[in-house]
């Protein structure tokens, strides 16, 4: 965005819907239980990304987030829940912090999948 208020830039170029945000916590009937490849990625992100990473708690948040997918099918905006979880859990910042946000996607061969994020104040 160049210039001008979200609000002012949303009103040019946007549609706008009347309606509240779906939660993904919303989506879900009863209780939704962690499955073992979830405990699984969790671990390895624990273990992958840099200790002693400094994400200030208290002011709002960019996140920008890369994932390397092997198949053009998968979903851009599938893995950011899963990966914000784990990633506040493990630098200990509350992501309703998160005010922006950007996603890229790129398709890559076979066992070179990867994450990449950064997140900054903003």
């Amino acid at each position: 965005m160049v210039g001008g208020s979200i609000s002012s830039y949303m009103e040019k170029k946007a549609t706008k819907l009347d309606i509240k945000p779906f939660s993904v916590n919303d989506a879900w009937k009863g209780r939704r239980r962690r499955t073992e490849n979830y405990k699984d990625f969790e671990n390895a992100v624990f273990m992958l990304a840099p200790n002693g990473l400094k994400i200030p708690k208290g002011v709002p948040l960019r996140a920008i987030y890369w994932w390397g997918f092997s198949s053009n099918g998968s979903d851009y905006d599938n893995p950011i829940k899963p990966l914000q979880d784990v990633l506040s859990k493990k630098y200990g910042f509350n992501d309703n912090q998160i005010m922006q946000g950007m996603q890229f996607k790129e398709v890559v061969p076979k066992g070179q999948e990867y994450v990449a994020f950064l997140i900054e104040p903003m």
